[in-house]
């Protein structure tokens, strides 16, 4: 037999020209290998897909809401936006249920974490204040993962229904907050999808400029910010960000078309 041919041992094994080895075709490391891509494709999937949930949880303890609300267990509050003052203040609209215009007033500016509040008008069965105040912690977790605010907030009673739409990783930070200040916190619903089919192909300065705005309140309703004062906050001059605003919301409008056609 010629010097490094493979041979046929008894077993029926083949064999390296220095004698007996391992069996022919994927052993061991090759198994491990696809393993690890396999986990590798998984956490890719996971990373690129969003998860919509909405929570109810009790509020923290030393906000004016949760005072507010235990105190009158009737009345509905519902956040509309959020508007950054500086980085430990800001200013929202809540619509509060029942009572005449300003009835509510002097005793939401008792509380210690409001610090200024305007009656605006009656709305509906309700009216609306806009409240300057201190931020609870959440908004500081919020702003590091740099995650928008869902509005409105639905608060009654001492307990917040709060939506989130985050990536995987993003959403149990969340939630590990949310447990840390209520350990009976519910996920009343769950949803997992593709983040390319939630969300059209926004460049990078697209995305955050899209997070800024509705940080700030641009799409809530009615309006947290005019498009002047965002502009000012962003450092950007006005028509630059209108018209950013404008190819985003008709990205916007093709991706919900084109996933109407097709879904």
């Amino acid at each position: 037999m010629p010097r490094g041919a493979r041979r046929q041992s008894r077993n029926g094994r083949t064999t390296g020209p220095s004698g007996p080895g391992r069996p022919s075709g994927p052993g061991r490391g090759g198994t491990e290998e696809r393993l690890r891509r396999l986990r590798r494709a998984e956490d890719e999937a996971t990373s690129v897909r969003l998860i919509l949930a909405t929570m109810r949880l009790k509020m923290r303890r030393g906000t004016w809401t949760a005072a507010f609300t235990a105190r009158h267990p009737t009345l509905r509050i519902e956040a509309l936006n959020r508007t950054d003052v500086t980085t430990e203040i800001s200013v929202s609209d809540y619509w509060i249920s029942g009572g005449a215009p300003g009835e509510w007033a002097a005793e939401i500016a008792s509380y210690p974490d409001v610090l200024h509040v305007d009656s605006m008008a009656a709305l509906g069965d309700g009216c609306l204040y806009r409240l300057k105040y201190r931020n609870p912690p959440i908004i500081a977790l919020y702003r590091r993962l740099k995650l928008p605010l869902q509005f409105p907030l639905r608060m009654q009673g001492g307990v917040v229904t709060w939506e989130v739409v985050a990536r995987q990783n993003e959403f149990k930070a969340v939630l590990d907050y949310m447990r840390g200040a209520d350990a009976g916190v519910q996920i009343t619903s769950v949803r997992r999808r593709p983040l390319w089919s939630h969300l059209p192909a926004l460049t990078d300065a697209q995305h955050q400029l899209l997070t800024e705005a509705l940080s700030a309140g641009y799409f809530a309703v009615p309006r947290g910010i005019t498009l002047t004062d965002l502009a000012k906050k962003l450092d950007r001059s006005k028509s630059s960000v209108s018209v950013g605003i404008a190819l985003i919301e008709k990205k916007l409008v093709e991706s919900a078309l084109s996933a109407g056609t097709l879904g």
